[in-house]
């Protein structure tokens, strides 16, 4: 069938709640996709950082498919082998305690807001607890996720949201502790903003808010479902700055292309929160979704991918700022890792990602001006280059 043909059969019974780019991808190599008349793409978008260790992993999709042969699905009324394993793994690479698996990133949201309203509701029998997000942040779609998403473009079709919300400026401390009364139950904000325009959070800013927490018995929830799982150069984002959250949301790259989210807790929250009948998911830690936690986090230790980041890091950043240097349009350079945002001015970002696709190069944006680049973590100095040439013809 032609390409045009899938197109308009997703567009004649899939709702239209995207504007998808007119390429129908069909299969994927390495750190390369290929549309359904065989053309080839670089991709430096990775499924939104999903996709970490790149298509066709042998050692990835051999034990999914044997877990397949083995066992699906059970629901949370029984235990089963991966659901204990991906937990342990997924406890000792955050150095916390307690894991609950989600389906997807905004469900973890949705339940760290339940962790943190119970834990202030044991402390205190009360019902009107507040929490800080900050301004231009994304947690995701679903009502309680948007609630603390400080973007009113996306809010406000679907209010009124949940209450007791308030927003504070990023990486203004000040800001925050204006936010904070006797009410407040928790702060939440992304280590690095994503969909916001990828700004990572200063170092004093986030020592300052886990001091606030501390002070105050207020939770810190960092969530890292973009920024986590090797992105930075770190297993974690907040392990760079050496502050650790009282709760952690995690997602994409976590299971690397299978829908798997989770939030992490530390000792105190976990003891102190959420008990048998409190929160539940039907499919949340199933045995497959589990066994790609578990391969995922095996694979980032056996193939040293954290330390890859981290060294590749340098060259990437280099390059991209040759880019800045090159280009008028290009006004600057933010991120982390393999998390990088180009400043966009004089034209629509939108332009840019469309002419690179033309190219053979998928990339993406952020906010308005933001060009974002969150390859694979696989990625190599030639990947690079390859992508360089890609994007200088495309500006």
């Amino acid at each position: 069938m032609e390409m045009s043909k899938y197109m308009e059969q997703s567009e004649s019974y899939v709702l239209h709640t995207y504007n998808r780019f007119p390429i129908v991808l069909e299969k994927g190599k390495g750190v390369y996709l290929y549309d359904t008349d065989g053309k080839e793409y670089l991709d430096f978008a990775a499924g939104i950082a999903v996709f970490a260790l790149g298509y066709g992993n042998e050692a990835y999709n051999q034990a999914l498919k044997d877990q397949i042969d083995q066992l699906i699905h059970t629901s949370n009324l029984y235990y089963n082998v991966p659901m204990g394993e991906a937990a342990e793994k997924l406890v000792k690479a955050s150095d916390m305690d307690k894991v609950f698996f989600t389906n997807s990133g905004t469900e973890a949201i949705e339940g760290t807001i339940k962790v943190a309203r119970k834990y202030a509701y044991l402390k205190d029998g009360g019902t009107d607890h507040e929490i800080i997000a900050m301004k231009h942040s994304f947690h995701g779609r679903s009502l309680g996720a948007l609630s603390v998403t400080g973007n009113t473009h996306y809010q406000e079709p679907f209010k009124p949201l949940i209450g007791g919300v308030k927003f504070a400026e990023f990486n203004n401390l000040n800001s925050v502790k204006a936010q904070i009364t006797d009410k407040t139950c928790a702060i939440i904000l992304e280590t690095i903003q994503g969909e916001g325009g990828i700004y990572p959070a200063e170092k004093e800013f986030l020592e300052g808010v886990r001091a606030l927490c501390d002070e105050h018995d207020i939770l810190l929830i960092l969530d890292e479902i973009q920024c986590g799982m090797g992105r930075t150069g770190n297993m974690f984002a907040w392990q760079d700055y050496g502050v650790q959250p009282d709760v952690m949301t995690c997602a994409k790259a976590l299971g690397c292309g299978v829908p798997v989210g989770a939030f992490v807790l530390n000792k105190k929250v976990a003891e102190h929160s959420l008990v048998p009948g409190d929160h539940g998911t039907t499919y949340g830690g199933n045995p497959l979704a589990c066994r790609a936690v578990s391969t995922v986090l095996d694979l980032f230790e056996s193939e040293q991918i954290v330390e890859h980041v981290r060294k590749t890091t340098v060259y990437l950043e280099q390059k991209l700022d040759e880019i800045v240097e090159e280009f008028d349009c290009v006004e600057g350079r933010r991120g982390k890792g393999f998390m990088q945002g180009l400043i966009i001015k004089g034209k629509p970002v939108g332009e840019v990602v469309n002419q690179a696709l033309g190219n053979g190069l998928l990339v993406i944006s952020a906010g308005s001006d933001v060009l974002r680049l969150v390859p694979p973590l696989i990625i190599t100095e030639k990947d690079i280059d390859e992508m360089i040439l890609k994007l200088k013809k495309s500006l």
